[in-house]
């Protein structure tokens, strides 16, 4: 088969360059390009905008939107000009051909204009390919740097050069699950091209006061929650609860999230992630929970060479078994307890050579599944769904044959334990289309088999009056209790008092 990928002549990035590379990994596909002249460059002032953004932020490079050479993207493909099979428009080409296409559009707008309009306004892109009016694939990209264009612009390029490599392996979905947009909040309107100059320069006074507040708190500083279950649990209500929600005390110079409660022996003991800002690192601690209330303040019970956080615990074989995310050191990895609550030993890695996120695991069907999100060639850590399945929970480990199974930054990292309910398999969710951890949603599993994975949002939840704050980031249940987290403001001047 052979292909042709169109770019915008004045507009060629890196990402180009990391599309034809995957492109060619393919078995038996020729890759040509073809950059199409007259089309417009970049708007006003974007480029002054990332080269200031850069500056400020300590940026290193621009990534997937650093600007090549032309000779860069014909070195790397064939040079042959024989008929192709398909062509790949990235710049909504003018004066197309006769062959077969498909279009790159980010919320309907052709080439980046649509991203970057998107990006300057804080909207969640969806990005599809289409073949006249069938949807080849889609998604909705996502970013960790919220507020940051460049950084956010680099990401979601990278994520598209997952989108379109697994669309032409055939692995890509073409139906996102629907969700609320209010849940996240509404995103601003998305500007005309010629306002981005202007939209740009607020984003740039945003930036400032960004930077003065990086400079007074802590940022991100997290808070658990926790409250004795009386009644039904958020997987049942849909919503936050009537009762509000009790703070597990920190001193501001750490904080504490992803709660993990286990019950052992009949005694609940809660596990978090503990990040002391000092160190900018996180270890694993746990309290135990005594008459209804945590016995004290969290200690730690694992330290690794690399951050550490979601300590995902559960039974198995009679002994207690936690898969932290290690993903700074490239590995999803299995250890034991030897002398619980603490005593962690490493068993084995479960999956290497990859950046996984919140790994979670489930036995279904008569399998072991495994969900976490990938970043793939860069991009977002919390747009790309990815599965493994195993006959044992120590592995092996087969990755799906359609992963990414999705590309949705609300509806795809994994956000606590799953759980059944009337037979459904339900999974919360973090939707991340405002932020990383900015809200919850409940997510039925319609599919899950070794051809594919299907899920319908069941409900959206987000921060309130009961859990006020900017963030609601997991959620996890046993033993009478029920848990989550967010965000809160944490001034550095608190942590320098104690």
């Amino acid at each position: 088969m052979r292909m042709r990928v169109e770019c915008n002549a004045k507009l060629a990035r890196r990402w180009h360059l990391a599309l034809v590379r995957r492109l060619k990994d393919v078995p038996d596909l020729a890759v040509s390009i073809k950059l199409i002249e007259g089309l417009p460059g970049s708007p006003p002032g974007l480029d002054a905008l990332f080269q200031l953004e850069a500056t400020i932020h300590g940026l290193a490079g621009y990534g997937q939107a650093e600007r090549v050479a032309a000779a860069d993207l014909f070195a790397l493909a064939d040079a042959s000009d024989a008929p192709v099979d398909l062509v790949i428009d990235l710049c909504g080409n003018p004066m197309p051909g006769t062959e077969r296409r498909w279009h790159l559009t980010y919320d309907g707008i052709a080439g980046e204009d649509g991203l970057i309009a998107a990006v300057l306004s804080g909207a969640t892109p969806t990005v599809r390919l289409i073949e006249g009016e069938k949807i080849i694939a889609e998604g909705r990209l996502g970013t960790e740097y919220g507020g940051v264009a460049l950084a956010s612009f680099d990401e979601m390029l990278a994520r598209t050069v997952t989108l379109i490599a697994a669309a032409v392996a055939g692995s890509c979905r073409t139906r996102l699950p629907n969700v609320r947009q209010e849940a996240a909040g509404p995103p601003a309107a998305i500007p005309s091209i010629s306002r981005l100059g202007q939209s740009a320069a607020r984003k740039v006074a945003r930036r400032i006061v960004q930077q003065i507040y990086r400079l007074c708190y802590n940022s991100p500083h997290w808070r658990v929650g926790w409250r004795k279950l009386d009644g039904p649990d958020l997987f049942d209500l849909g919503a936050h609860p009537k009762t509000g929600w009790t703070d597990l005390p920190d001193d501001g110079r750490r904080f504490y999230a992803d709660p993990f409660p286990f019950v052992h022996q009949g005694k609940l003991t809660l596990f978090v992630e503990d990040f002391i800002h000092r160190l900018g690192k996180g270890i694993i601690s746990a309290v135990d929970f005594i008459d209804g209330r945590p016995a004290g303040t969290p200690v730690p019970v694992l330290e690794h060479n690399c951050h550490l956080s979601y300590p995902f615990i559960f039974e198995e074989e009679g002994q207690i078994w936690m898969v932290p995310e290690t993903s700074a050191n490239g590995t999803i990895e299995l250890f034991r307890a030897t002398a619980y609550p603490g005593g962690w030993v490493k068993e084995t890695d479960l999956v290497s050579g990859l950046t996984c996120s919140d790994a979670t695991l489930i036995r279904h069907d008569g399998a072991w599944w495994m969900f976490a999100t990938v970043r793939d060639g860069g991009g977002a850590f919390s747009d790309a769904l990815h599965l493994w399945s195993a006959p044992d929970f120590r592995g092996p480990w087969t990755a799906h044959k359609g992963n990414p199974v999705m590309i949705d930054i609300a509806t795809a990292r994994p956000a606590g334990r799953m759980v059944v309910r009337n037979g459904h398999l339900l999974r919360p969710v973090q939707d991340c289309r405002r932020g990383y951890g900015a809200a919850l949603a409940i997510a039925r599993v319609t599919k899950l088999d070794h051809d594919g994975f299907e899920q319908e949002i069941e409900a959206m939840i987000g921060p309130g009056p009961g859990w006020p704050g900017r963030r609601l980031h997991s959620l996890n249940s046993a033993g009478g209790f029920e848990f989550i987290d967010g965000s809160a403001t944490a001034p550095k001047w608190k942590a320098l008092s104690h």
